[in-house]
């Protein structure tokens, strides 16, 4: 499961106890199951504060304007620990980098690279789910930012998953309305919220995200000493 929201989850469920430094343990839902875990520090976030920052334009404005950016960002990269970050980093005092700026970049550029960040970071967790022994079968994304096409598209062609939108994204109270209906009779989680939409990811963009990835990896050690003293000084 991936949560779009001000903050990033990933729940991936496993049917025994599974324990990694880089992710977060915790029981199942359902019985004979438990969790593995991650979180980002910031996501949603980010597009919140440079909206903000641009005057507070709609967002449909923004993602059209992210979309015709394209992949790259046109040459932008962000690291997304606006608020230092969770799983797989764990570094309250990272910070968020922006490499490759220049005066002939647009807003839209900006708010594409915040939104390749989240799936960056996204890739990342699920890198250290798969090590932790991890299997991903099957991928579910809830929350608001799971409502817009864009974002999630940017997360399937970065990490080459597809993902399965339900027809309620926002749904805790939902959620535990069908854990209750799950106690004491037969509920369905298809009947209850089916999918609508299925996120494939682009196989021409996610060789393109490949090398992006890989220069994102490179950016958070090559900084961390330098973001380091900014955060303490």
């Amino acid at each position: 499961m991936l949560m779009y929201g001000s903050t990033m989850f990933l729940i991936n469920t496993v049917e025994e106890r599974v324990t990694f430094p880089a992710l977060w343990g915790t029981v199942g839902a359902l019985p004979g199951t438990r969790n593995l875990a991650g979180g980002m520090a910031s996501s949603g976030a980010i597009t919140d504060w440079l909206r903000s920052l641009f005057g507070d334009p709609s967002v449909p404005e923004l993602l059209a304007e992210a979309e015709t950016s394209g992949p790259g960002a046109r040459g932008l990269l962000m690291l997304p620990y606006f608020d230092g970050e969770r799983t797989p980093v764990a570094d309250p005092a990272a910070r968020g980098v922006l490499a490759g700026l220049t005066l002939a970049h647009t807003r839209g550029d900006l708010y594409r690279a915040a939104l390749e960040a989240t799936g960056f970071g996204v890739r990342h967790n699920v890198e250290a789910i798969r090590a932790a022994g991890g299997r991903i079968d099957r991928v579910v994304a809830v929350g608001g930012g799971a409502q817009g096409h864009l974002w999630t598209q940017i997360v399937s062609d970065i990490t080459g998953l597809t993902q399965d939108v339900p027809t309620h994204t926002i749904g805790a109270s939902l959620g535990s309305a069908f854990l209750a209906a799950s106690a004491v009779g037969d509920a369905s989680i298809a009947r209850w919220n089916p999918p609508a939409v299925r996120v494939r990811p682009d196989p021409a963009t996610t060789a393109r995200y490949d090398e992006l990835y890989a220069r994102y990896r490179e950016l958070y050690p090559a900084t961390a000493d330098i973001v380091h003293g900014l955060a303490t000084g």
